[in-house]
Order: C-alpha cells, then structure tokens, then sequence
C-alpha cells in the first residue's frame, strides 16, 4: 500500500488498527529493523504485562490468523476478512461465504460484489424454471386425476319456488314444473348445431375443449372482483350447465371447471357434448334444453325448427333477459324493453345466419328468406299465473334479481329455485284493484261496437304504503297468461299534467331565480315560491328564461304554450293566476313558465329525489319537460306521492319482504327512508292537491269523510290519462291508454282515445279517476280516516298583484267557458282538443282544423300542447318530429 494513503497510528495496542501495523509496520514510514516483530519489545517499550507476546498485534487477528488454510495469503496478499465483511468493513470481503462451507442457494451471490451480487446465475434460472413446471405439471396432473366427467343429465331437475301474500298464505308455487326434456341428437336440427358452433365456437370439432385466452380473461377479470364472462367453448359451456350446482363466481371454481373441461374434451365424444349443451342451455321462459325452448317459444318440436328460429335461439343463448322480444321489464326496466330486446334479438340472428353462410353450414339462397324474427309466442302457458298472478311473481321476481346485492339470489339461482318467497302483496287490495278496472272496462269500453275507438284499451295501476313503500297492489292487465306486459311497470305511456306537483316542489324547495342577475349570481339569490305566486294562464303564452329573453330552439324558433281547449285563465292583458288555482285547473302555461323560473335541473332533481327513476325522464331541457313528457311507471307514480304523503320522506317502492330456503331466513328487507322535501316543501305540496280533488279537475276521485290529495294527467294527442292520488294510508296511481303491442307488431304504438268508451275525449278525470276511486273506497274500507299536516306558511308572493278570479276565455275557438270550480258531474267528460291539436312539426301550427267545442260539461284537466313524445314526436328521445306549443296537456 503507498505511503499516502497508510493511516496514521492508532493509541491502542490490540485490535483491528494493531493487525494492520502489524502487517504494515510502524506508521512512521521506516523500514522495520531486521527481525522485528511488531511487539512492542521490539522497540524498547518491554512485554505488556500478564500478556504473552502477540506477532499478529491481537488477539481476535490471531485466532482469525489460525482459522486460515494453508498456502499463505489471498490473491493480491489481500489481508483475510471474515465471512460477512471483515476486519476492512464494507470492502472487498463482504458477502462472501465463510471457507468451507456451501450455501445450497448462492444467493445474493457470494463471489461477486456489489449490485451484481442481486443478479441470479442461468443456474440458478434454470433450476427455478424447471422447479417451476414440474410444479404445474404435478397440480395438474392431480387436478385431472381428482375431477371426473360431469352427467348433464342430474341437472335436469329443479325446484319450486313458493310465494306468499301478505299475510303469509300461500299464493303459488311455481318455477320448478318446467323441466327440461332430453332429445337424442337426430332429433336436433343440423342448423342448429351449425347455428350455436358459428355464433359461439367455430373450431369446436377441433379444438381440446378449453380457450387459454378466455380463460385468461376470466380469471383476470375474477381477480379484479369481475364476472367470469362464462366458458368461451361449447365444451365448458356444457361443462357449467353440468355443475349447476356450484355457480359461485371463485377462482377455485374456475380452476375445477378448466379440469373438467379437459378431461371431457379428452375422453366424451364430441357429437355427446354438443347434445349434451343443447340439452342443458338456459333459452329463457323456464326453458331449460333445445325441445323446451322450441315449445316456449314456438309451440313445435325442436325437429321442426326452420334455420331462421334455430339462430333465434341460439340469440337467446347469449341472454334471454335481453334477447326474448317479450321483453324483461321486471328485471330491467331500462334495456330489457320488448322494443330493445326485439331489435338486439334481430340484430344476433341476422349476423348467426351471416356466419353460417360465411363457414359454409348454409347456403346464401336459404339464407336469404330469414330477414325478420320468426313469429314467437306469448312467454306464458302455466295456468297458475293467470289473472294478476304471473305479473306479481314477475316482479317479485324482478325485485329479488335486480337487488342481487342485498338479496343474494342471481336469475340463475332463482332458476334453479327452493326459495319461499314472501311478498308485500294483499290479496283482498290485489282483488279490489282487478274489481274496480274491470267494472269500468266492462261498463264502457266496447271493442265490438266501436272497433275503431275501444280497441287495445290497457288499464295499469299500482298501490303503495307510503309508511314503509310497500307495494300492497298492482294491475297489470286483463291476464298474466294473454297480456304478457306488466302495465303497472313501465310501458312508455306518458304521465301528462301528474308531473306538475314535482315542479311546484322544486320552486318550494330551492325557488325561482332573479331575472336581474347574471346566471351564475341567480343560482344562489333565488327566491322560495308561495302557492299564492302569480303566473300568466294565458293562452299560446310564448316562453321565457328566468331572465325574461324569449325561450328558442337550437333553430331560433320560439315556444308557444296552449292550455286545455285553448282557453286563457285569469284576466287581461296578463292573464295572472295563483299556482293553487293553476294546480287545480290545471293550466299548462303556469307552470312551465314556473318550471323555467326555477330551472329545468331543479325539477329533474326534484322528480328524482320524490323517486321516478331519472331514466324515464325525457326531454329535461325542452320546456314540455314540466308537463310530463315522460313515461314513469304506475309504480314509481303511487311511490313518489307516497313521498309528499308521508310529509316529504321517500321510501323505494319493494315488492319482497323476506326470502328464506333450507339454509334459513337469507334476506329480510329493511325499510329505508330519505328526506327527500322538508315537511313544509311536501305537506304545502299536499295542500294545493286536496284543492284539485276538493273542487278542480279531481272531483270523482273524492272519497266521503276522508282527505284525498291528486292529480290528474292526459298527454299529447289524448294517448294516456292519468290520475295519481293519496290519502294519508295510501297512494295509487292508475293509468289508461290505447296501445297496438302486438306480439308480432316489433314496433308498438300508442293510439289516439278520442271517441273511446263513447266520450269525445279521455282526461284523466274520467275512467282513471273512477277506478281510483272504486278502488280506494273499498281499499280503506274499515281504515280509521286520517287528517293530513296542516301546512306552515312557506316562501315569498312571487309577482305579487291582486290576485284576479280566473275566467277562462275563449281565445282561438269558440269553448264553452267552464266554471272555474266544476263540480263530480261536470268532469265526467272533457271538452274535445281544438285547434291547437293540428300543431306539429315542434314549431308550426296548422288552424284549420280540430274546432270541435268538446261536449260542454267543462272541468278540463289541462291543456292540450302538443309536444316532443315517445310515439309520434319523439325528438327528445330520437325519434321523429316534436310538435309545438308545449307537451302534454295534463
């Protein structure tokens, strides 16, 4: 080592500083004297006491001294360290392993230094890598040894399902009587073998059973707290059918599955596979194998299929909720449409069929005669679902699946059934519902005597609790078994002028903006809106924002409301009327200027937060949006009453409250309850509905010695009628409208009820009104009555003048002037819609036509404004042309 860089002396004599002098002499730079020893004899400082004389300089350097082999010193005379770093500290040394002895793993490496000591050797690798699959090979030549071949065959069974009323009677056992019959495999098609294996595995003939890369995807998506997305050949398709058993979404499952796989794609002959798959598959309706479906679905043997149904059924195999044109509202209200489902359904068997040409299983001749669905039957045959049944099984059964999180309970498990099911259902409210439509139906509705009025008349309603959200009674139609759509569930019927006490929450709740600020300063400065606030009724009244510019479409064309018969309220030349009176006329002008006011956001917010579902609100920026160009369920109607009912608290509409199987009780619900409005937002609300039944437009809907608060609806073109009341106890809400739904018609239509039941028109005060009330009246019979809160004082006059008695005036027909407080017998029947019913096109307006005067009983129940609509202009959902001045007209 060099002068230099030699340190200086260390004080002490022993050591690691004493083993360097020793080995490098003395720190003062001379040679040492011939024989010296380093001791400190050698220098005349005499032998340390009781020590013996020490060559190495100490005593821990000696032993180390000893413990080395022989042959002298390390390469490079490289003083020796110990084991793990030695007497030089982080140096050179460090790492090594101690002499003689063998690590069984090197690693960190001990002969190299620094980072490449953290680099494994290619032996190392190597061994890792062969370690590594002879692992794999050994699990999964254990897993193969340990599963064994699935018998589809013991899948074949399931279970009932049992229902229960209200009170805990039984109300039908039903899910397991549809079992599935196995057919050899002559005695399935060849299309539809050829359909499901071009659609869903083309190399199935080929291939060992299994897809790596589906498989990947699975577990993939499993370990993210995904769904498996199912096998992805015919073979573990066939092989989860096998194991109905275990359905749980597990890795370990999966893993069982994969072996399974294999062992049957090695040892089950491939013809046996696929009879065995169709034998098994789900096709929806309880159809369980090729010969059930081919029986829901068309009433034949599954021979007799033709190519076009087998790729219809080979759709449904992707889904039935989806891919059946009847449609699942129950479970999915949203896509699972008869509309949506109808057109994915054509959409998958049209690219099968393409598929089947393309790898040759059919020729392009045949093909071509299968470019529409084939013609399906009605989903119910079961006896036991007749009447009201099938439709309350349907959505219990909706109610269970779509709340699968809560529930447990996947359409798969509830397929395979054992559950006792107890519903919020009343049989005795179920049968007074029935009772009360069919009174009125048969009394008025003569398909046979007026065939081009009082044909596909439909009737929906549904009661509920507004204390717990209970749904206690629906009416889904005239049987569950021939009328297959539930029409207390969503049907597309617009709700019309019922949807006005959801814009006078929101101007109670958040209120109208300063049309003198800027638009981000009229957020915060609002003002909360008194049922005594002044709003034009008049006529063809031409819309404003709040801040008092002229409403215009992304055209620059200007919105013209019309009320009811094209009548003004209230006096000229302002034509001011107070919200209460608006209410209970029902004056269409009022509250869409009201709802600009307040802003459209706020009465979508407030809509939802009473409980409609925000994916049936249409047109939430067009100014028809506040006169009810939406399409709410019967159900979700009743529940969001129900909210300003029970003073402002909202509650989900359920349908089940408890599940249980030979596992126990496995759900029970819990009533869970939002403050949707403060009590003096909804009991204010509910003071300006009594006024409607008390003396407005809701007169037949009164109910001796008991308070009733309501409203009544009719829609553009008299589509649908409406009328959605409560007591204290109970709300309900009943529907009416014309509907061609056709099982075979894909697209359904609403027609026109002018004329139907013998009245020139339908309002909402009429058929609707009745059945509610017939209902109710026998409903709450024995029911102590009940007062509704007296409401607090609530916000400011907004546009405060004198208020003026509303006159209606004629405007551009000659009406009869209907006084302004009709009495029951006045609303029977409505005044026909007028001119203003010829507008279309969203902003033109054709007079010439429709000046009938109506049948001069008045109570009108709205404005007729024609508007954006889901049947005939639907512009705010996509579809065709909307019409002008304004949306629905009550």
């Amino acid at each position: 080592m060099s002068e230099h860089r030699r340190k200086p002396p260390q004080p002490q004599g022993g050591g690691r500083a004493a083993a360097r002098r020793g080995q490098s002499g003395p720190s003062s730079g001379r040679r040492a004297p011939r024989g010296a020893t380093g001791s400190p004899s050698d220098y005349g400082l005499g032998q340390v006491s009781g020590s013996p004389e020490e060559p190495y300089g100490g005593r821990a350097e000696a032993r180390r001294a000893a413990q080395r082999p022989p042959g002298g010193r390390r390469r490079g005379a490289e003083p020796a360290g110990d084991p793990f770093g030695g007497p030089h500290g982080p140096g050179r040394g460090r790492g090594r392993s101690a002499p003689g002895r063998k690590r069984l793993v090197d690693y960190p490496r001990a002969d190299r230094y620094g980072w490449q000591r953290w680099i494994p050797s290619w032996k190392l690798v190597a061994g890792l890598f062969v370690g590594f699959v002879g692992g794999m090979v050994a699990v999964a030549g254990i897993g193969y040894a340990m599963v064994g071949v699935p018998d589809v065959a013991k899948t074949a069974t399931a279970q009932n399902n049992v229902y229960y009323w209200k009170d805990g009677t039984q109300m039908v056992a039903t899910g397991g009587e549809t079992n599935r019959q196995n057919i050899s495999l002559s005695q399935i098609p060849q299309a539809m073998r050829n359909a499901v294996i071009s659609q869903e595995n083309k190399t199935f003939y080929d291939d060992s059973g299994i897809d790596p890369k589906g498989i990947a995807r699975a577990l993939f998506n499993m370990a993210r707290g995904g769904q498996t997305q199912g096998g992805s050949t015919i073979t573990q398709q066939y092989v989860k059918n096998a194991m109905l058993n275990d359905q749980s979404q597990t890795i370990s499952r999966k893993f069982k599955e994969i072996f399974v796989s294999i062992k049957v794609g090695a040892e089950v002959d491939k013809d046996t596979i696929m009879a065995g798959y169709l034998n098994s598959a789900y096709y929806g309706r309880n159809a369980y194998g090729i010969q059930a479906a081919a029986r829901a679905y068309f009433n034949k043997d599954a021979i007799k299929l033709d190519p076009g149904e087998c790729a219809f059924l080979a759709a449904t195999l992707k889904g039935a909720t989806y891919y059946d044109p009847a449609g699942a509202p129950s479970i999915d209200p949203v896509n699972a449409t008869p509309e949506k489902n109808t057109r994915r359904a054509l959409r998958q068997m049209q690219d099968t069929l393409d598929k089947m040409v393309e790898y040759h299983h059919l020729d392009a001749q045949t093909r071509a005669k299968y470019t529409k669905l084939p013609d399906w039957k009605n989903p119910r045959s079961n006896t036991q679902l007749s009447g009201q049944i099938g439709y309350l099984v349907d959505l219990a059964n909706g109610y269970l699946v779509t709340h699968s999180k809560e529930t447990g309970i996947t359409q798969n498990l509830l397929q395979q059934g054992g559950y006792s099911i107890y519903t919020t259902f009343d049989r005795k409210k179920v049968q007074q519902l029935t009772d009360a439509v069919t009174k009125v139906q048969k009394a008025n509705i003569k398909p046979e005597l007026r065939p081009d009025t009082d044909t596909h008349v439909q009737f929906g309603g549904a009661s509920v609790e507004p204390d717990t959200g209970a749904i206690r009674a629906i009416y889904g139609g005239e049987d569950a078994t021939k009328h297959f759509t539930d029409n207390a569930d969503e049907t597309g019927a617009q709700v019309g002028s019922t949807f006005k006490p959801f814009v006078l929450a929101a101007a109670m709740t958040w209120g109208v903006r300063d049309p003198d600020l800027g638009s981000s300063q009229a957020q915060d400065e609002r003002t909360i809106v008194s049922p005594e606030s002044l709003f034009s009724g008049k006529n063809k009244l031409k819309i404003q924002d709040y801040n008092r510019t002229v409403w215009k479409n992304e055209k620059g064309e200007e919105w013209l409301q019309t009320n009811d018969g094209d009548e003004s309220y209230g006096s000229p030349p302002d034509y001011k009327i107070d919200l209460r009176e608006a209410m209970r006329e029902s004056v269409n002008s009022a509250f869409v200027q009201l709802g600009m006011d307040v802003g459209l956001d706020k009465v979508k917010d407030s809509a939802i937060s009473a409980g409609l579902r925000e994916s049936s609100l249409a047109g939430t920026t067009f100014p028809s949006f506040s006169i009810g160009i939406s399409d709410p369920s019967a159900i979700r109607m009743a529940g969001s009453y129900a909210t300003f009912a029970a003073s402002g608290k909202q509650r989900d509409p359920y349908s089940v409250e408890k599940v249980t199987s030979e596992e126990g009780q496995i759900y029970t619900h819990k009533v869970v309850a939002e403050q949707a409005f403060t009590s003096k937002v909804a009991d204010n609300v509910t003071d300006v509905l009594k006024t409607v039944v008390e003396r407005g437009t809701g007169t037949n809907a009164q109910l001796p010695g008991r308070e009733v608060a309501g409203k009544t609806g009719t829609t553009d073109g008299n589509k649908s009628a409406w009328f959605v009341g409560y007591t204290p106890q109970l709300s309900t809400a009943i529907s009416m409208f014309r509907l061609d739904d056709d099982e075979k018609n894909k697209n359904r239509t609403f027609l026109k009820m002018f004329g139907t039941g013998g009245q020139k028109k339908i309002h909402g005060a009429s058929f609707p009104a009745q059945i509610w009330h017939d209902y109710m009246e026998d409903a709450l019979e024995g029911v102590p009555a009940e007062n509704f809160p007296e409401p607090e004082p609530i916000g400011e006059v907004v546009n405060a003048e004198p208020p003026a008695t509303p006159t209606p005036t004629a405007t551009e027909t000659e009406v009869e002037e209907p006084s302004p407080t009709p009495t029951a017998s006045e609303t029977q029947s409505e005044p026909l819609p007028t001119a203003s019913e010829t507008c279309n096109n969203f902003f033109q307006c054709n007079n010439n036509g429709g000046t009938d005067n109506g049948n001069g009983n008045g109570g009108s129940d709205g404005g007729f404004s024609p508007s954006p609509t889901t049947s005939e202009s639907d512009s705010i959902r996509g579809n065709q042309n909307g019409g002008l001045f304004g949306g629905s007209d009550g």
